[in-house]
């Protein structure tokens, strides 16, 4: 994505009338996105833990580190490709997978799907998806995609999830280790909503073999009868018709409510341990790794365990409130770690120069989350493409003219902690 023709486009269309309703600024992106968005969707996909102090200290974060250019150096041709895992990607950029897509727009993540696959930079199919990998792999024909996992509480519908995303042409299995519980959600709270329990952001459960059978077992802990009142039913209408199938014999089988509660009671396990690791290692040889990771030591020990990248990430602050920044572990991870697998930073990007700076500390790509939630929000696959389209035209400027030709020659010389 040249950033000189970015930039130009821009302009001329300008200069014709034409102005994008999707704002170049990360700010103006997400206050104009956050207005469109439902109060239920602007709090569970804008809010963090707490009082939101993990969302602000990724921010300053990446405020402390400051760039140091170079000058007279030839930058008119620029390589911004990178490799992982043995293959060359365009741009050293994934999409970060996002749950309940559905809250913000009708086609949901397969409009991610075909916005990363017209550019070309993969994406990480949320385990907590709206629409099956399946679907979204279909429409991406050969671009690159991975496979987000939650360890559920049962090993084979774990199984079931990575042989289904093998099969769906995923590249690699990135294993979530910070929610094995919900974090304290303020905003989520507040409003007393949470998307799963009307059947949302569930396609990936009810789309899966294993997942239907558990369905039909007897269940232990039956769900209390809810009371009648209008939310209810509305709550149980949109189970209805979030499950797969006709809405009449979905509404006479039961199995959206079942559907429901054996989601909650199995979707995350607090008990997951390194030792559980092996299990998934035996079933896959996709790459693995572990999402999460900001502490030097679990670092160590997941190279201990034969994982093949980290992804240091706090969720986007909302597990933990007052946790650490992910731009202030990676280069104390990268330490060391010493290049033997690959980083990526997830947390806190909002622009090209966050990128920069992520490149510049020791990872290996960086992963882009709300922004381009925010882009299909206003826009749908052509409004995430917009925002795709600005944050690599600014990171190909910022590297231009910070005097770097390649991503090879951005290192710790290129920027300051203040």
């Amino acid at each position: 994505m040249n950033a000189f023709e970015r930039q130009k486009k821009i302009y001329l269309e300008g200069a014709s009338g034409t102005v994008s309703p999707i704002p170049v600024d990360a700010r103006l992106l997400e206050i104009k996105a956050q207005k469109a968005m439902s109060p239920q969707a602007a709090a569970y996909i804008a809010g963090g833990a707490g009082h939101g102090d993990t969302m602000l200290e990724n921010r300053r974060a990446f405020e402390r580190w400051r760039i140091l250019p170079r000058m007279l150096r030839d930058v008119s041709t620029r390589d911004v490709s990178i490799t992982l895992f043995g293959k060359q990607y365009p741009y050293p950029l994934l999409l970060a997978p996002i749950g309940v897509l559905e809250m913000v727009h009708r086609e949901a993540d397969l409009a991610v799907a075909k916005a990363a696959a017209a550019i070309g930079i993969p994406y990480i199919f949320s385990n907590q998806a709206s629409v099956s990998m399946e679907e979204c792999a279909a429409v991406m024909g050969e671009q690159p995609r991975w496979f987000q996992l939650y360890w559920s509480k049962s090993d084979e519908l774990v199984a079931s999830f990575v042989q289904r995303a093998e099969q769906s042409g995923c590249e690699a299995i990135v294993v979530t280790l910070d929610t094995t519980l919900l974090g304290w959600r303020t905003q989520d709270l507040e409003l007393a909503y949470l998307p799963f329990l009307r059947g949302l952001g569930i396609a990936q459960y009810t789309s899966d073999p294993v997942f239907r059978r558990l369905l039909n077992e007897p269940d232990p802990t039956p769900a209390p009868t809810p009371k009648f009142t209008y939310d209810a039913l509305r709550t149980l209408w949109s189970a209805v018709r979030q499950y797969p199938g006709s809405f009449l014999e979905n509404a006479k089988s039961g199995y959206p409510r079942k559907a429901v509660k054996k989601f909650i009671d199995i979707y995350t396990r607090p008990s997951l341990t390194w030792e559980n690791l092996a299990y998934l290692r035996q079933r896959t040889r996709l790459p693995i790794l572990l999402k999460g990771i900001l502490h030097p030591d679990d670092a160590l020990r997941a190279l201990d365990h034969g994982i093949d990248g980290l992804v240091i990430s706090n969720h986007g602050g909302r597990q933990v409130d007052g946790a650490v920044g992910t731009l202030d572990m990676l280069p104390r991870i990268s330490e060391v770690i010493q290049g033997r697998i690959p980083l990526l930073l997830d947390s806190g990007v909002r622009g090209g120069a966050d990128i920069f700076k992520a490149l510049a500390l020791g990872a290996s790509a960086v992963c882009l989350g709300r922004p381009y939630v925010y882009g299909l929000t206003l826009g749908g696959s052509e409004g995430i493409q917009q925002v795709l389209a600005n944050y690599l035209a600014d990171f190909d400027l910022t590297m231009a003219l910070a005097g770097c030709r390649s991503i090879n020659e951005i290192g710790p010389e290129s920027v300051l902690k203040t």
